[in-house]
């Protein structure tokens, strides 16, 4: 069901000085900030060659992790993410085990325009876990 593992996420509360640590202190690829309005959030992607960092940032004031912000204001790491051939089949077998899908239970478009779930970090010891549609690995 899950494929490949796609990215790990951080929240940081200075998108411009996360994005700086990474390039400049570790010499990693970072890509220009993209507003992800439908999930609340500025980001970019530290580039490694087997995978990626999500560096998250509010947008706006309603941002769903404006509220990890506050509870840990240095940031944190907020969910990885696994890629996954389909999200309807993903979605049914963790449906049928008992767990549970965030939201409304229909994907919205992630980052990397493609379609995303979240799953209650309750259900998978503590972390929030994303899948992403990404067709045939």
């Amino acid at each position: 069901m899950i494929g490949r593992f796609n990215h790990v996420a951080i929240v940081v509360p200075d998108l411009a000085a996360g994005t700086a640590l990474y390039r400049d202190a570790l010499g990693a690829k970072v890509s220009e900030p993209m507003d992800v309005t439908e999930h609340g959030v500025t980001v970019v992607f530290v580039e490694l060659p087997n995978t990626k960092v999500e560096l998250l940032h509010p947008l706006g004031e309603k941002s769903p992790i404006a509220s990890f912000l506050e509870k840990n204001p240095k940031g944190g790491i907020h969910h990885i993410c696994f890629e996954t051939e389909s999200l309807a089949k993903a979605s049914e077998k963790l449906k049928a085990a008992g767990k549970r899908v965030l939201g409304d239970g229909n994907p919205k478009i992630g980052a990397h325009g493609n379609p995303v779930l979240f799953l209650h970090p309750s259900d998978f010891n503590g972390t929030l876990v994303e899948l992403e549609e990404t067709g045939a690995h």
